[in-house]
């Protein structure tokens, strides 16, 4: 993680800008105090295929639907 400072992140604005989209995450500071944190944007189709790739590792792929001649006690 890298830290600048306020003045300095104004000056190279679309420098930093360029650095978060390519997965950096800047620390902003004033005074030497930690003000903000530029991180980049999650893309939500990427985090839903993640998902469902874990997903797919533990999960049963099936029929959900219980046959027709099946019984239930709840019917009974």
């Amino acid at each position: 993680m890298e830290s600048v400072g306020v003045s300095q992140f104004r000056e190279k604005l679309p420098f930093f800008i360029e650095k978060v989209k390519k997965g950096a995450t800047i620390t902003i500071t004033s005074r030497g105090r930690e003000v903000a944190r530029l991180v980049p944007a999650e893309d939500e189709r990427a985090a839903a295929r993640q998902a469902l790739a874990r997903l797919a590792q533990t999960a049963e792929v099936g029929d959900v639907l219980a046959p027709i001649s099946a019984d239930w006690d709840a019917l009974a």
